[in-house]
Formats: C-alpha cells, sequence, structure tokens
C-alpha cells in the first residue's frame, strides 16, 4: 500500500471520529412547533432569532447570548448587564422588518438558534429554511404570556440552566397567579375599560386577541378595541376613539403623551378629562409592549397596581428593583428608578 492511500485512510478516519464525537455530544430536543431537531449537548454560544427570545435569552443566560438584536441605546445600557454592552448586532431572523442574512449568522459561529413567539406553521418553516442553510439547530419556543413559565423550564432545559429558569419561571407562574386571584374578584363595573394608543398620533390599537395589547385582558380589564372585530394590530379614527371613551389610555409614545392633554380632539375623552392617561414604562425593554416578550412580567404589575391600588399597595419601587436584579441582573438606585417611572402616571392637567 502506498503512502498516498494511506494517508487518505488515515483522514477519512479522523473525519469518521470527528462526526462521531460530534454525533454522541448531540440530543434530540422537540421545539413548541413539535420539530424534533439534534442539538449540542453542551450549548454556550446562542443567537436569538427576534427580540423576545434576545429578552428571554439575556434574562436567562447573558453570557450565552452572541449578539443583540439592535445595537443598544445609551438610554438602554444602565439598566444592563455591562458585560453585554459591547455586543455585536445581528438583525432579526424573524418577524416584520427581518434584517439578518445567513452570513452575518455564520459570522457569529452559534451553536444553537431560538426564536420566542408564534409557532404557527409559518414560523417553522422558516426555521426549517435558516437550518437548512446555516446547518445551525433552529429551535421555536412557544411566546404566549401565560406560558411564560413553561417557556422558561423549556429554554433552561435546552440551555443547561435548569436551576436557574426554574427560580423565573417561578417568579411569573406567582406574579400571574396574585394578579388573576385579585382581579378575579372586581365586579364589572370595578374593571375599566382601555384604550391602547400606539404610534405618535395614538390612532394604531391592538384589537382582539392582539399579543400586544393582552396584557389590558391579563388584567381583568376590558380593551375597547376588542369590540370592533379583526385581530393584530389596526389604524383607527380620532371618531371612533371618541365613540370608545374609554376610562383609561395607554401610550407608548412620549410624544403623543406630552400633547394630549391640549389637543382639542382628544380633550373631551374621559380619560384625558379624568387624568388617566399613562406612559407604558420602556427601559431597558417595554413593559407593556415592543418586544411582546417575557419583559412584560414587570408590565403585568405596573399595570395592575395602575389600574387597582388598592388591590396592589407594596410600593412599585420595591417591586420594580426585585424584577431588574432578578431579571435584569442590575440593582437600580432611586434614581434610575424614578427614570423608570418617569411618565407612567398622568400627565399634569
Amino acid at each position: 500500500m502506498t503512502t498516498r492511500p494511506l494517508s487518505l485512510l488515515r483522514a477519512l478516519a479522523a473525519i469518521a471520529a470527528l462526526v462521531c464525537a460530534s454525533a454522541a455530544s448531540a440530543r434530540p430536543f422537540t421545539d413548541s412547533a413539535g420539530r424534533t431537531v439534534e442539538v449540542p449537548e453542551r450549548v454556550t454560544r446562542v443567537l436569538a432569532a427576534g427580540a423576545p427570545a434576545s429578552v428571554l435569552l439575556y434574562t436567562l443566560a447573558p453570557g450565552k447570548m452572541v449578539s443583540w438584536i439592535n445595537a443598544l441605546r445609551a438610554s438602554e445600557k444602565p439598566f444592563l448587564a455591562p458585560e453585554t454592552w459591547n455586543l455585536p448586532a445581528s438583525g432579526r431572523l424573524t418577524g416584520r422588518g427581518n434584517s439578518a442574512n445567513v452570513e452575518s449568522v455564520l459570522a457569529l459561529k452559534p451553536d444553537l438558534i431560538v426564536d420566542v413567539g408564534s409557532v404557527a406553521p409559518t414560523y417553522a418553516s422558516l426555521a426549517e429554511k435558516v437550518q437548512a442553510q446555516t446547518g445551525i439547530p433552529y429551535l421555536l419556543l412557544d411566546g404566549s404570556f401565560a406560558r411564560s413559565a413553561e417557556t422558561y423550564r423549556r429554554m433552561g432545559e435546552l440551555l443547561g440552566e435548569s436551576a436557574r429558569a426554574a427560580e423565573l419561571a417561578a417568579y411569573a407562574d406567582s406574579a400571574l397567579a396574585e394578579v388573576a386571584a385579585k382581579v378575579a374578584t372586581l365586579p364589572d363595573e370595578k374593571r375599566p375599560r382601555v384604550y391602547c394608543a400606539r404610534g405618535p398620533r395614538g390612532l394604531e390599537t391592538g384589537l382582539a386577541g392582539s399579543i400586544n395589547a393582552e396584557l389590558i385582558e391579563v388584567v381583568g380589564a376590558r380593551n375597547v378595541a376588542a369590540s370592533s372585530g379583526g385581530a393584530g394590530l389596526s389604524n383607527v379614527s380620532v371618531e371612533q376613539v371618541l365613540a370608545w371613551d374609554p376610562d383609561v389610555i395607554l401610550t407608548l409614545d412620549p410624544t403623543f403623551r406630552a400633547t394630549i392633554a391640549s389637543d382639542p380632539l382628544w380633550t373631551g375623552l374621559r380619560a384625558v378629562r379624568g387624568g388617566r392617561v399613562y406612559q407604558t414604562p420602556r427601559l431597558p425593554f417595554g413593559w407593556f409592549d415592543a418586544p411582546p416578550g417575557i419583559n412584560r412580567l414587570i408590565g403585568l404589575r405596573w399595570l395592575a397596581a395602575t389600574l387597582y391600588p388598592e388591590l396592589f399597595p407594596q410600593p412599585l419601587a420595591e417591586v420594580l428593583r426585585d424584577f431588574y436584579k432578578r431579571f435584569y441582573h442590575v440593582d437600580p438606585d432611586p434614581a434610575q428608578i424614578a427614570a423608570l417611572l418617569e411618565g407612567a402616571t398622568a400627565p399634569p392637567r
């Protein structure tokens, strides 16, 4: 046998050994879409496909993040662990405005790609496509708010972070159960009618079943737009909002909140007359939405206390500080807490 065939045999044997070792270190994982995917036994580098996944991953295992979806803003950094500030921005693989591409994903060398949110066939198909293009396992986890604890446990199992995930899941279970139990005692007349005003004009809103406005229903309030039919987000007219005449307005846009009290188109609304227009806090991630992820757990507690202060008398600063230490790996000082809550009460009249 000549030297060349011997060398070839050795090379093939080495490749076979690597393949066998890789296969031995992989394990099957069935995601929330019912797809069974081989994932590494030990995961150290994870790419989030979208914003909800990015928030979940950060809260659970920031050391395993390879990127943020978008570069962090200066206003966000004080509320996040410094070691994550300079992670690159990868863009999103899923959702509206997806901006990542195969080359940028491969350059980050992740062991795993995770998306958290809808597990509908469209998203499962996207996961299969990206997985085939990159050779990187891509998993979908259910991002519905009611299943927050379950999603933490699944992510913990996936990443080898079960103990940490159990702690965060217990918090999620407790928060949801506490709010549900307290608001269950409220008669209909004590449940405010709420309008979610999105955008600088306040004329985009979440309809019945919209993930972007589901906190309204979770806290036992009534979404005025739910009666208009349809689902998801929709643009509405000022005349429609006037007809609804909500008791409370929640706005995600600080510009809108700053002008609504003096805008003659809105001043006749009972929410404006009663000073019940609230800016939803948004650092480092939106409390009510943006993204519709695990970050809404603190928003749940804030909105419940805002709508029903007699049922939730614990000072919000205490709740906030505990949440940020537990989930966001920072301990905000009193000035930071004040900044977080700025605009979260009705504007002066």
